[in-house]
């Protein structure tokens, strides 16, 4: 039974709040807003409150300032989190960790910026730290999910035990990283080599003398196809394997959420990226992740229901077994 005291509705409010900022990231990035305070960090344009600002300024100003506001509610959840719970609880380890992501997720936006990483920048430096920007996001938002979660009475993960579930699981976590940094590559190649159509898109992918972000771009889709066959088939496992309600709850959300985001992939493809889609692409994504890893979380939970007591090699077998 799931509970929801003042603490664990404030940690959810805190993941709310980080996606509302991620999601303005995007706009930040998809306007080429990203140097409108110049190389200057934590000033903007060398002042604390830039005067008579242009727009691009604004949306990166606001976007520090949500950004700064972040990392205070985090810092709350953690002196929140070691007051109300005793040494060595779940709820400590996950605010300890969100803290320690916001913290590095701060540094390397600061590091986009100092670096010039930012607008117009298409060097393989500026894919390389979006990638590793977007991987401590996915990061940021595990922990901040497995925060509120465990705060409302989710049990503690046990992967001993139980390989062919943790393995299985495992790899989708990494396939659905991979997946958001190739998107993310895919989103920044939209952005600085816009196309004027669909066949002008395609044309440039397939361009030999196209520049590497362009032609990165086609391994997005191709990635979410596969990724995407795995995670419903595995949400199907998982469902199957640990049947309670709640693990049937999230794989039917799992898999609805990530049919929904090819739809929109499709779409966003067909509209050539504008920047209102991107943003609601990104969002997506970030609740696939979400609720791929409160599945895994549920199903490798200490008392997640097994199907029976057969061996690790056999669980696969006995699932499908019981199903004909």
């Amino acid at each position: 039974m799931m509970k929801r005291g003042r603490f664990a509705t404030y940690a959810w409010g805190v993941l709310a709040y980080n996606l509302a900022v991620i999601i303005w990231g995007a706009y930040v990035r998809a306007t080429s807003s990203g140097d409108g305070c110049g190389s200057h960090w934590p000033l903007c344009n060398g002042e604390v409150i830039p005067r008579a600002p242009k727009i691009q300024t604004l949306i990166e100003f606001t976007h520090r300032i949500t950004s700064g506001l972040s990392l205070i509610f985090v810092l709350l959840l953690v002196v929140w989190a070691f007051r109300r719970y005793a040494k060595g609880h779940v709820v400590r380890y996950g605010a300890a960790a969100s803290l320690f992501f916001i913290l590095t997720e701060a540094l390397i936006g600061a590091g986009l910026v100092i670096f010039r990483l930012v607008a117009g920048n298409a060097s393989v430096m500026r894919a390389l730290y979006m990638s590793l920007h977007l991987s401590n996001t996915f990061f940021l938002l595990a922990a901040l999910t497995l925060t509120a979660w465990w705060a409302s009475g989710g049990k503690s993960v046990r992967v001993k035990g139980q390989p062919a579930f943790t393995w299985a699981l495992a790899i989708g976590l990494v396939g659905l990283v991979a997946l958001g940094i190739s998107g993310a590559v895919a989103a920044l190649g939209d952005t600085l080599f816009p196309a004027r159509s669909v066949a002008e898109g395609l044309k440039q992918d397939f361009s030999p003398v196209a520049h590497f972000l362009v032609r990165l771009r086609l391994w997005h889709p191709l990635m979410a196809i596969l990724t995407g066959l795995y995670v419903i088939f595995l949400a199907v496992f998982v469902s199957l394997g640990r049947p309670s309600p709640t693990t049937a709850w999230l794989a039917r959300l799992q898999g609805g959420f990530f049919l929904l985001q090819l739809g929109i992939g499709a779409l966003n493809v067909m509209l050539l990226a504008p920047v209102w889609m991107q943003m609601v692409h990104l969002l997506i994504a970030d609740l696939v992740w979400i609720t791929f890893v409160l599945l895994s979380t549920s199903a490798l939970t200490i008392e997640a229901p097994r199907l029976g007591a057969v061996e690790p090699r056999e669980e696969l077998k006995a699932i499908l077994a019981s199903r004909l």
